[in-house]
């Protein structure tokens, strides 16, 4: 039988019950420390300040912040005062961000100084001139009549918006995933269960607090767990191992690319001397957990999960390397024009996917539709995700015959050379073999004749040279490189575009195609030369003598 919703567990509930932690610490920032009576204190002070500044219209409360305890006290208010916080991006700037903003239906904002200039000159629709900066004069103010209050009464809906979670937006707009106070709880209390975490463990919480991951696998299972929080500001690579040492960090939660980033460090003979119990998260490259986790001394679970949470699939002990893990049999993978699931994986001998037209397909779950929280005022998102009644990840995937997973790459990630269709994802991981490529990302750019040529932008190793023999022998030994596979392009750089969640952009990327800053090789069918001006005129040129040049301005 369904739990009655006024039965369901709320954050309000975990926050005011951490009240009786006293003097325990709940937080760790900078040279900062509060405890669990600070903490709670807090969040009712600005629960009380939310709701004397609320207007008509909906509840929605933005939150243009750094991490830190200002972030986390705003979260446990926004809870207590029945509130929505809206995570906003500071990478988003100008009409992009007055367009999130206004989307959002925020009523207010509440950010910083050094935030402050982001929003300047900016139509921010119901919030203009309701703009509050936490470390200014006139916020302690506001705040100071609310010390020691009382918690507030308050009609909680557990099922209503709680967090409206923007999705990254490396593809159109970012839309607003709804999440309700009732499932950030069971979210906590499920990773609680999952990862044994107990009040002893110190979460340290560097992924940026307007996304999921840092409130679904850190922020939540923190405070259901009552253990406690470290923040860091920004993540930093040179900074992780000193913080971990420096707070005792025994739990570190992560998304996209940190693990890289940290392994791209100078590595020390004391590294494995660290407090960290576990390490968890998401999107991490394949080949940098097994590594990650013997330099540190530390396990690694990465898992595949969406801030929508319509699907999951779990790494098991004998998980190949490649693939995500294994699904329940309500976890499917169809055929998006025909509804039928695809057929399963056949591989050669090395590994290689025979039958990718056939057998890829998007990751869909027969069950989850239902529970869909749904996206903030975007109707025809949410049909897209939900149509047929199946939940749609958008996102590409194949099945082998021991029912492991592989993803694929996104929806938008397929590519057509030569009339041959395949996915970007597997070319990307042959790709980070190569010794002096710490991360790839492969896209279609407009083939001057038809259909797309492959091109890779990588970040290098530290100070390696592109070898332009060197790579094309590379690409010769990979057994399970697809003909029609190999770069036409390599975008040889230091760093790429990317969100703040460091997944990297590639609609910038194919935006900027061969045309970038970056130092780019051309292949000419035996290896690679360094691109020129004046190559890249010639090849302009040809799009144009075959009336072409309009795919160019996609």
């Amino acid at each position: 039988m369904d739990t009655p919703a006024d039965a369901l567990p709320t954050v309000r509930d975990l926050i005011l019950s951490r009240a009786e932690d006293d003097d325990r610490p709940a937080m760790l920032f900078e040279d900062e420390q509060h405890t669990y009576r600070e903490f709670t204190a807090g969040c009712v002070a600005r629960a009380h300040l939310l709701l004397d500044r609320r207007e008509e219209g909906p509840f929605h409360v933005g939150a243009l912040l750094d991490n830190g305890p200002e972030y986390s006290m705003l979260l446990g208010g926004a809870a207590v005062a029945g509130a929505a916080v809206v995570g906003i991006n500071p990478t988003r700037q100008g009409a992009e961000l007055a367009r999130d903003i206004t989307h959002a239906a925020c009523g207010l904002i509440v950010t910083e100084s050094r935030h402050r200039g982001l929003l300047e000159d900016l139509d921010l629709g119901a919030a203009n001139g309701r703009v509050h900066d936490t470390d200014s004069p006139e916020w302690a103010a506001a705040l100071a009549p609310h010390a020691g209050a009382e918690p507030p009464e308050a009609d909680i809906d557990p099922l209503a918006p709680y967090l409206l979670l923007f999705t990254s937006g490396t593809t159109g707009d970012p839309k607003a995933a709804i999440c309700s106070q009732a499932r950030l709880a069971r979210i906590g209390q499920v990773i609680n269960e999952m990862r044994k975490l107990t009040p002893d463990d110190v979460f340290y919480q560097a992924m940026p607090m307007f996304h999921s991951n840092a409130l679904m696998a850190g922020w939540a299972p923190c405070l259901t767990a009552g253990g406690t929080a470290a923040f860091r500001r920004r993540f930093s690579a040179s900074g992780f191992l000193p913080d971990v040492r420096r707070f005792g960090v025994t739990y570190f939660n992560y998304v996209g690319k940190p693990l890289t980033y940290i392994l791209a460090t100078p590595e020390q003979p004391d590294d494995d001397e660290n407090t960290l119990r576990i390490v968890f998260g998401n999107e991490g490259a394949v080949h940098d957990l097994e590594r990650f986790s013997r330099r540190f001394g530390v396990p690694v679970e990465d898992s595949y999960g969406s801030t929508e949470g319509g699907v999951a699939v779990s790494r098991t002990p004998d998980t190949p390397p490649n693939a995500l893990g294994r699904a329940d049999e309500t976890v499917k993978i169809l055929n998006p024009d025909t509804g039928e699931e695809a057929p399963l994986a056949v591989f050669d001998g090395t590994g290689k996917l025979l039958n990718p037209d056939e057998a890829i397909g998007e990751l869909v779950s027969m069950a989850s539709a239902p529970a869909f929280e749904g996206y903030w005022n975007n109707p025809e998102a949410d049909e897209e995700r939900t149509h047929g009644g199946i939940y749609w990840s958008g996102d590409l995937a194949y099945r082998d015959a021991e029912g492991f997973v592989y993803f694929a790459g996104r929806n938008f990630d397929w590519l057509r050379v030569d009339g041959e269709n395949f996915a970007a994802a597997p070319v990307e991981r042959i790709l980070v073999r190569h010794p002096d490529i710490d991360l790839a990302a492969v896209y279609a750019v407009p083939s001057p004749s038809v259909g797309d040529d492959v091109m890779a932008a990588v970040v290098r190793r530290p100070g390696a040279a592109f070898d332009p023999e060197g790579f094309a022998g590379f690409l010769a030994g990979q057994d399970d490189l697809g003909t029609k596979w190999a770069p036409r392009y390599v975008r040889w750089a230091d760093s790429l575009p990317q969100t703040e969640t460091n997944k990297i952009l590639k609609r910038t990327l194919r935006r900027e195609r061969w045309e970038s800053n970056d130092e780019t090789w051309v292949g000419d069918g035996g290896g690679y030369r360094l691109l020129t001006p004046v190559e890249a005129d010639a090849i302009r040129a040809e799009f144009e003598a075959r009336n072409r040049l309009s795919v160019l301005d996609v």
